[in-house]
């Protein structure tokens, strides 16, 4: 049975028990989830094929589909068709997944603490990290734009600013292995 729609519960069906942090890891924690929703966040990729040729895990093409079902069904992105072209569809964050940016902040800043990551994949987090709560809610309202609203990304958003620092190290990285 599902639960009730509101604008407040997302549309999902009861868990194992009615723990917050199960039913986040029963919705969250299978292989794929939040790297759908973090290829989302820290890219303007909207189209399958986009994030399916984006994804540095390789993610197969069934499985990419299947996670994109899951998270719309679960009312944490939106299947819109693309209005430049009949065939194509985007998608988008909702305000629900855009509430996970601390969420992931934390985990990617956990993740560069206490396990063996590359240094240019790392940096979004711990930029996001050490600007803090304020960092964090001008990327959420940023994402709340480009997802909610369609505007563009910002030339000089937080967006652009993790990419950047991004783009500089693995050049600087780059540079070092040749």
């Amino acid at each position: 049975m599902m639960q009730p729609v509101s604008p407040e519960v997302l549309p999902v069906t009861p868990g194992k028990s009615g723990c917050p942090i199960n039913m986040t890891m029963e919705l969250l924690g299978d292989r794929w989830s939040l790297i759908v929703l973090r290829d989302l966040m820290f890219s303007t990729n909207t189209h399958f094929r986009e994030l399916l040729g984006a994804s540095m895990e390789g993610i197969a093409s069934n499985m990419l589909a299947a996670r994109l079902a899951k998270l719309v069904d679960a009312g944490l992105l939106t299947r819109d068709d693309d209005p430049s072209h009949r065939q194509k569809v985007e998608y988008h964050l909702t305000e629900a997944a855009i509430q996970l940016v601390p969420l992931i902040t934390e985990l990617g800043a956990w993740g560069a603490r206490w396990l063996p990551t590359t240094p240019e994949l790392a940096i979004r987090a711990r930029l996001l990290a050490d600007g803090g709560p304020e960092l964090g809610q001008r990327f959420m309202n940023e994402l709340r734009d480009i997802h909610l609203h369609r505007h563009p990304a910002p030339e000089n958003g937080v967006l652009a600013e993790l990419t950047a620092a991004y783009q500089k190290i693995a050049q600087t990285s780059e540079h070092r292995n040749t």
